[in-house]
């Protein structure tokens, strides 16, 4: 609904325009997300529990699997809970300050995933195309820094698209047309021209996707090239079956990630766009675990022996 133009000091609050209408749907969708949302927490703590727990899995590949599991659990925290509030409490009302760190913490979030998911690809390229020297190349040090690049890179991209926010002076409505603060529906509403702003985002949207995007193909391009010069087929499978699960995850993560994209872009309807961001934002961080889990022996072996312990 359209609401008179506004200065920024009394707009205080947003409106999140939430999932769906229907009444009949909110216990199901409540439902629904809480035990995603269970799902996903549980079956990445459940990772780094056993990564931490257990002295064979303390290399390179699942110290930024263990990271990857944080930021997962991160980027779901960031919007699921008060999807959940929401429906429950039959409220929308999001407040202007709740809004722009909901903003910063999921596109840091995102951010994180995307850059240890290129890492991780940077991992797998040494360890298949230079084994000998992999425990030289990939040591404590470089490990480390790879995170904190990765942590600062994301501060950075998530501040910035706060401050395109923070430079909107009035707002033309209130109603956000999504389930969180999505910067791209937050300027829709702004009553000024955001075509500079609306640059700027997409500009630092493509380096960070296009960098990342570019070193994981460049990365998977040199282990096909390294795989395929080997004489066995057992051998062949051998040096590929380790980049399984992350390449699984890779087409997951930015496969849905172009599904909102084009989504955005394609369509006009505000629930399409919202149903796509769904699988993003919630599908995807819950999924991550599962790939990992089943088709890694390591990781499997490490949470019957986690679980064991337990019991």
């Amino acid at each position: 609904s359209y609401t008179e133009p506004r200065n920024l000091t009394s707009v205080s609050e947003f409106f999140l325009m939430g999932l769906s209408d229907d009444p009949e749907l909110q216990p199901f969708l409540c439902v629904l997300f809480l035990s995603m949302y269970l799902v996903t927490v549980l079956g990445n703590l459940l990772i780094i529990l056993a990564i931490t727990s257990d002295p064979h899995l303390h290399t390179p590949m699942y110290f930024f699997l263990s990271n990857l599991s944080l930021a997962d659990i991160s980027l779901i925290s960031t919007t699921v809970p008060k999807v959940i509030v929401n429906i429950q409490t039959h409220n929308r009302v999001i407040s202007y300050s709740s809004c722009l760190t909901q903003m910063s913490v999921f596109i840091f979030s995102a951010c994180m995933d995307s850059m240890l998911l290129t890492v991780m690809a940077y991992d797998r390229f040494v360890a298949v195309c230079h084994p000998l020297h992999y425990m030289v190349i990939m040591n404590q040090h470089t490990c480390c820094s790879s995170v904190l690049v990765s942590f600062f890179l994301s501060l950075l991209d998530s501040q910035l698209h706060n401050l395109i926010v923070l430079q909107v002076a009035c707002f033309k409505g209130m109603e956000i047309s999504h389930f969180f603060c999505d910067p791209s529906q937050v300027l829709k509403l702004a009553c000024s021209d955001t075509l500079v702003n609306n640059i700027i985002m997409y500009f630092f949207g493509t380096i960070y996707g296009f960098f990342p995007i570019s070193g994981i193909f460049f990365s998977y391009y040199k282990i096909i090239s390294s795989v395929l010069r080997v004489p066995s087929s057992g051998g062949r499978y051998k040096a590929f079956s380790t980049c399984g699960s992350h390449l699984a995850v890779v087409c997951l993560f930015y496969g849905t990630g172009l599904g909102v994209y084009l989504t955005s872009a394609i369509s006009e309807s505000p629930r399409k766009y919202t149903a796509a961001s769904v699988m993003y934002t919630v599908v995807t961080p819950m999924l991550n675990p599962f790939i990992y889990s089943l088709r890694n022996k390591d990781i499997k072996s490490a949470l019957c022996r986690l679980l064991s312990k337990a019991g």
